[in-house]
């Protein structure tokens, strides 16, 4: 029998469809996956006996010619997303043993469709982080190693525990979310597809939220098209989100045409900043070239307000999560460190259950809407968030479509830049503005660097224009051919 933890969503699709394997074999093969590699940190849960009998109940709805679209398949679900019954951590000790009684949507609407879930995996601590090194639970390791060097490296971050179990074979999808970059980013670094959909396109209700104006739920996969199946399963309106936008979800499948004939792909040229490696310039061009080959046109375009993109996030993001995290209190569900009063228990709670990346981030929010510094920070920040949508709004009248490098640079070695804050948030360079825009984007992989590591691509578009990035993205990776597997994984295949 193949491999099957070498299959992609949809070759997997098509071998239950043809009976060549069950859904229990093929959850079974993602299990022993699981076990072997679980040096890599990747999940904090295992669900193995929910998911065996999840595979089970998807053999039966086969047999009666019943099954959804997605039925039979194993997924990873970041453990950000609430599972009813499953404990659900937010990497967090302030959430450790919290086991919600209610489904957020979005994995409400991947089990409508039979998906099988293998467990929650790891983040970095409410996803404020660029590496997964943050997370109460230990680091993620990424498979990947540079070549001829042992080193373990950061998967990036916040969904590092999907991307690596993906990029592992430990699962065949996984679910992630992108406030800055973190579905993006950590795709990148480890080589596999990730998408950030338009905001409001995927419901956020029951996911812990993070900065709520920025957070967009989304899929990994190691194709463009596994992501796009995914999706058609994840997005959609929900009433029970204010921001789920009411919109038809197009089967986005039926978008990857192939044909980019025609189609204006632009080329932002303040996406050329100080320090780049120059590999990561190379790449940039070559896929330039690939999709002018594939029948596109390269404008350049300009993104004058760039440069203020990550100060602004850095302050808009804070602000948020200062206001989202004052529910965890010890009061209503989580960690309680008792005091002599209420006011010490607040305290010892909070000082107990959070990291210190989450405390940065509360100080930062909380002083920037105090007082004296909201309109010199807050608002001015605001103000800039929105000519950087009307950037993109300007752009989007000359190209159909925007490509740039999905990081600055390659995946980095564990602790290398942990203790410089700034350093660490410039991760997240080519990836915050689409999210102060709300726009899609998706990162693909592209190649591989001098030292052996996966580099990837990003392709942007206009909002709700998630098929536009499907279909460029389809033709760059088809273009690029990455085939390239983690060392681990590949001896083993």
């Amino acid at each position: 029998m193949t491999n099957l933890t070498h299959l992609t969503i949809a070759q997997a699709l098509d071998g239950l469809q043809k009976k060549d394997f069950t859904a229990t074999e093929l959850t079974q093969a993602h299990i022993g996956a699981m076990e072997q590699t679980r040096g890599l940190n990747a999940y904090i849960t295992e669900t193995p006996d929910l998911a065996l009998k999840q595979a089970a109940e998807s053999d039966k709805r086969r047999a009666t010619g019943k099954a959804g679209t997605l039925d039979g398949i194993p997924l990873a679900i970041k453990d950000l997303f609430c599972t009813d019954g499953v404990q659900t951590t937010a990497a967090s000790h302030i959430l450790e043993g919290f086991i919600p009684r209610y489904e957020s949507t979005v994995t409400a609407n991947l089990l409508r469709d039979g998906a099988v879930f293998l467990g929650k995996t790891n983040l970095d601590e409410f996803a404020m982080g660029s590496s997964n090194m943050t997370s109460y639970f230990g680091n993620v390791i990424n498979p990947w190693k540079r070549t001829g060097d042992d080193t373990d490296l950061v998967p990036g971050g916040s969904s590092g525990g999907s991307v690596a179990a993906v990029a592992a074979r430990a699962a065949m999808g996984a679910t992630g979310t992108d406030t800055g970059g973190s579905i993006r980013q950590p795709a990148g670094f480890t080589g596999i597809v990730g998408l950030k959909p338009t905001y409001g396109r995927c419901s956020r209700w029951g996911v812990v939220a993070f900065a709520s104006s920025l957070d967009h739920p989304g899929p990994f996969a190691r194709t463009v098209k596994d992501t796009a199946l995914l999706l058609n399963s994840m997005a959609g309106y929900d009433p029970k989100d204010s921001t789920s936008a009411n919109l038809p979800v197009p089967d986005y499948t039926k978008a990857l045409s192939g044909d980019i004939r025609g189609l204006r792909i632009g080329i932002p040229k303040e996406y050329r900043v100080d320090g780049m490696p120059d590999e990561i310039e190379k790449l940039w061009q070559k896929g330039i070239e690939w999709l002018k080959a594939a029948g596109a046109v390269p404008v350049e375009i300009s993104l004058p307000h760039t440069k203020y993109a990550l100060p602004a996030y850095y302050i808009i993001a804070p602000a948020e999560a200062s206001s989202n995290l004052a529910r965890y209190d010890g009061v209503r569900y989580g960690l309680r460190v008792e005091g002599d009063n209420l006011t010490e228990m607040y305290e010892h709670t909070r000082a107990k259950g959070f990291g210190s990346e989450v405390k940065r981030r509360i100080m930062i929010g909380t002083y920037v809407l105090s007082a004296g510094y909201y309109d010199a920070f807050y608002v001015k920040a605001q103000k800039m968030r929105r000519l950087i949508t009307e950037d993109f709004t300007k752009a989007f009248e000359v190209c159909d479509a925007i490509l740039t490098p999905t990081a600055p640079s390659e995946a980095f070695a564990i602790g290398e830049k942990q203790d410089d804050p700034v350093t660490m948030y410039l991760n997240d360079v080519f990836t915050v503005a689409s999210n102060l825009a709300g726009i899609p984007a998706i990162s693909v992989p592209a190649g591989l660097g001098a030292q052996g590591l996966p580099l990837g691509l990003q392709i942007m578009g206009r909002m709700w224009d998630e098929e536009t990035v499907l279909r460029v993205g389809a033709v760059l990776e088809n273009a690029a051919g990455f085939s390239a597997l983690p060392q681990g994984i590949a001896k083993a295949a």
